[in-house]
C-alpha cells in the first residue's frame, strides 16, 4: 500500500547500514517479504531459504558475470521477530566503498529497491515494532552531544518516556468514559460521573503534562547543546576567559585591542550537558576593516546564543556605562538571555556595584575552582534552570512533543475550568479529547502523512 513519502510496504529495501570510506567492515542491509529469497540468489554457500532465524552464514556474493565480489557474512533474521517486524538480511562486507557498493547494485538488480532516508525505522513503526516517539529516539541518539542525553536517548527508545505518556492518557480515557457516559444518559437526568473523581483524573493528569512541558527546556539543551556567546569590549579579557573555561589555550591573549578579528569557537561537556562557547572580535568602532567585519560578526553572533555572556572590565572608565547597555539587551533582542560578568577584579579596588551577575578573575579563573563552578553553575541555571536531576524518561527533548504537551496543557486547563464552574458536558468532553488526541499524536497513534515525512526524511539512509 501507499505510505508516507511514496514509500510503499509491499518491496524488499536495502541500504548499507554503516558509513561510506575505508573501515574494517561495511553492511549492506535489506528488508521485506523478498529479502530472504533475493539474498540467497546471490549468496554463494549455505542456501539461505533454509537457514533458522537468527543465524549466520559465511560465503561469498557471486555475480553470474563477474563471479565472486567479496567474502561476507550473510545473518537472517526472519519475521516477525526483526526490527522492522519483516524478513531481514544483513551482509557483513569488507570495509570500503568498493564491495558494499558491488553488494547494493548484486541486490538492486536482483529486486531490492535502495530504501530512503529512515525507512527501516519507518517500517519498524508502520509494523508496531516501535512507536512514534521510540522512532525519533532512534534519529536522538545517533546525534547524542553527551553520556546524558544518550541516557535520555536510550530511556525513550525503550519505551520509558511512551509509559509515561500512556499512564496519563490511560486515566484521561477513563475520565472521558466517565463524562460521555453521563451525557449518554443527560435527557434522563441521570448523574454517573463521581464530580470528585472527575477532578482527581484531570488534576493528575494536568500535573504530569506540565512536568514534562517543563522539562523541554533541559530536554532541549541536552539534544541540541547550548550555545554561549562571550562578548564585550576589546581587551575585557574574552580570550583570556574562553581558554580558562576550556582549561587550555585555544585563542591568542594579547594586550593588543582587537586580537580576535573572527568568531573562535570550541565545546565543553558540564553536568552532561554539551556547551559551545564562541569567542567574538570586541565591540567598538574602528578603522581597520578586517577588525570590523570582526565586530560586525560579533553583533551578529548575539541572536544565535541560548546564553550571552557580556564580560566587562570592572577597571575601565565606561564600565558602568557598558554595564547598563548590557543590560539593556534583553529589550533589544527579545529572548536573549544575558549574563554580565565584570573582569579583572585582581586588578580593582573595592567596587560596590552590584548589578553584575558574577565578578571574577579570568586570568586567576583556571586557578580558582571555585570561581569556576559559580560561573558555570550560573550559565547553567540561566540557559535550562534548576531542574537538572530530572529522571530520563521524563524529559522532553522534542520540539514537536513540545508543542503537543503545551496544547495538551491549554485543554487541561480549559477543562479544568468547564469542571469547576458546572459547565457544558460536550465542551468538558471536547477538551478531555483534545488532550487524548495531542498525546497521541507524540507517540503515533494520531498522526498524518506530513508528519510522518518531516520526522524519518531526518533519519540517514540505512536506518
Amino acid at each position: 500500500m501507499n505510505v508516507a513519502r511514496g514509500y510503499t510496504t509491499g518491496d524488499t529495501i536495502v541500504a548499507r547500514a554503516t558509513p561510506r570510506g575505508a573501515s574494517a567492515l561495511s553492511i549492506v542491509r535489506l528488508s521485506g517479504a523478498q529479502a530472504v529469497t533475493i539474498s540467497a540468489s546471490v549468496f554463494e554457500g549455505k542456501d539461505l531459504s533454509g537457514v533458522p532465524s537468527h543465524t549466520a552464514s559465511v560465503g561469498y556474493l557471486r555475480s553470474d558475470d563477474e563471479g565472486a565480489v567479496d567474502h561476507v557474512v550473510a545473518t537472517v533474521f526472519l519475521s516477525p521477530n526483526t526490527a522492522t517486524g519483516e524478513d531481514i538480511v544483513e551482509f557483513t562486507c569488507h570495509g570500503g566503498d568498493v564491495a558494499s557498493d558491488e553488494a547494493l547494485r548484486m541486490l538492486v538488480q536482483a529486486g531490492a529497491r535502495m530504501a530512503g532516508p529512515g525507512e527501516f525505522t519507518f517500517r519498524a513503526f508502520l509494523n508496531g515494532k516501535i512507536d512514534l516517539a521510540q522512532a525519533e529516539a532512534i534519529g536522538d541518539l545517533i546525534h547524542a552531544k553527551s553520556v546524558r542525553s544518550n541516557r535520555v536517548s536510550i530511556a525513550h527508545l525503550r519505551g520509558e518516556y511512551s509509559s509515561e505518556l500512556s499512564i496519563i492518557r490511560a486515566s484521561l480515557l477513563e475520565l472521558l468514559a466517565l463524562i460521555e457516559l453521563e451525557l449518554d444518559f443527560s435527557e434522563e437526568d441521570v448523574e454517573f460521573a463521581d464530580k470528585a473523581r472527575l477532578e482527581a483524573l484531570l488534576n493528575q493528569a494536568l500535573l504530569k503534562i506540565g512536568a514534562l512541558a517543563s522539562s523541554f527546556r533541559l530536554g532541549n539543551a541536552l539534544a541540541k547543546g547550548v550555545r554561549v556567546v562571550i562578548a564585550g569590549r576589546p581587551n575585557a579579557g574574552k580570550s583570556t576567559l574562553m581558554n580558562a573555561i576550556l582549561g587550555y589555550d585555544r585563542v591568542i591573549v594579547s594586550e593588543v585591542p582587537g586580537t580576535t578579528r573572527d568568531e573562535i569557537e570550541a565545546s565543553i561537556i558540564y553536568n552532561g550537558i554539551a556547551y559551545q562557547f564562541v569567542d567574538t572580535a570586541g565591540m567598538r568602532e574602528t578603522a581597520d576593516l578586517i577588525e570590523a567585519e570582526g565586530v560586525k560578526r560579533s553583533e551578529k553572533a548575539l541572536s544565535t546564543a541560548d546564553v550571552l555572556l557580556y564580560l566587562i572590565d570592572i577597571t575601565s572608565e565606561g564600565a558602568l556605562g557598558d554595564l547598563s547597555w548590557a543590560r539593556g539587551l534583553p529589550d533589544r533582542i527579545p529572548g536573549l538571555a544575558v549574563l554580565v560578568v565584570g573582569n579583572k577584579v585582581d586588578m580593582a579596588a573595592a567596587t560596590s556595584h552590584t548589578e553584575y551577575d558574577l565578578k571574577l578573575s579570568a586570568k586567576l579563573l583556571g586557578q580558582n575552582e571555585s570561581d569556576l563552578g559559580d560561573l558555570m553553575g550560573l550559565i547553567e541555571r540561566i540557559s535550562i534552570g534548576s531542574d537538572v536531576f530530572a529522571e530520563e524518561q521524563q524529559i522532553v527533548t522534542s520540539q514537536r512533543h513540545q508543542v503537543h504537551l503545551e496544547a495538551a496543557k491549554e485543554a487541561a486547563l480549559r477543562a479544568q475550568s468547564q469542571l469547576h464552574s458546572g459547565g457544558s458536558g460536550d465542551m468538558l468532553s471536547a477538551d478531555v479529547r483534545s488532550i487524548v488526541e495531542h498525546i497521541g499524536s507524540i507517540t503515533g497513534e494520531v498522526t498524518n502523512e506530513d508528519v510522518l515525512s518531516q520526522i524519518f526524511s531526518c533519519f540517514c539512509i540505512g536506518k
